[in-house]
């Protein structure tokens, strides 16, 4: 089937895998959270991320709402710390973009385990919790995870080989993914991929043979794209796949 459609100055070290020291101002806010069995995020998130959305991150996770940006803002990375000096660690934590969700004049709705990890210690997350929103400030900060480049995963409602869908599960550093496309062996072309909600994009007639993809970022003029095959021949629903994309 097819799928239808303030600010203040500091430098600090983020740790996702590998530590990474930036500066960038911070954005005053708010932030509330949502629950869960287990403390993780959701499998149903609007990024189409599905159960890797749920532990992305240690199930760090929030839906955005300002910063959702169309679904462009799916996969950023914020460091979000609380204002409260006395329950508050003064780091905060870092959260993955992997949902929408507008509430009170929040900017992010976490997950158990990203709000809980605002507190200093144990009970001083607990107390949060009962406030239920909280003051906050954030900034972006860049994604970066051990042994890939950007990946993508076949999605679901793909049908071999003519109808393909992929997800964009993770774009290293602060970019936006704002198009995609798909070279056609055949025709000797590029093709545009369709944006159907969150950070899924299709193709009807999918090209035949290995396919290569390139992204255009926000904020940049050109395109980044895979020089060894994106995307095998006898590619698999459900399955995932280092597109070795790389800067142009």
């Amino acid at each position: 089937m097819e799928l239808h459609s303030k600010n203040q100055a500091v430098v600090v070290c983020v740790l996702l895998l590998p530590a990474l020291c930036i500066s960038q101002s911070f954005t005053d806010s708010r932030a509330t959270y949502y629950s869960t069995p287990d403390g993780y995020g959701t499998s149903t998130g609007a990024c189409g991320y599905g159960d890797y959305g749920r532990t992305i991150n240690h199930g760090r996770v929030a839906g955005v709402s300002g910063l959702w940006r169309d679904g462009a803002g799916c996969g950023a990375c914020y460091q979000v710390r609380c204002k409260n000096s006395r329950l508050c660690h003064s780091s905060g934590t870092m959260v993955v973009a992997t949902d929408y969700g507008a509430g009170d004049r929040t900017d992010f709705i976490m997950s158990p385990n990203g709000f809980s990890k605002l507190g200093r210690n144990p009970s001083a997350s607990a107390e949060l919790n009962k406030y239920g929103v909280v003051d906050i400030e954030y900034r972006r900060v860049p994604c970066t995870y051990a042994g890939s480049k950007v990946r993508i995963k076949i999605h679901e409602a793909s049908n071999y080989p003519y109808y393909l869908a992929i997800v964009i599960l993770y774009v290293p550093g602060m970019d936006d993914v704002t198009a995609v496309e798909i070279y056609d062996n055949d025709g000797h072309e590029w093709k545009p991929m369709r944006r159907v909600y969150g950070t899924v994009f299709d193709i009807v007639g999918a090209p035949s043979g290995p396919m290569n993809l390139r992204l255009q970022l926000g904020g940049k003029t050109g395109w980044v794209q895979s020089f060894k095959s994106a995307i095998p021949a006898d590619w698999k629903i459900g399955v995932s796949y280092d597109s070795q994309v790389v800067h142009v």
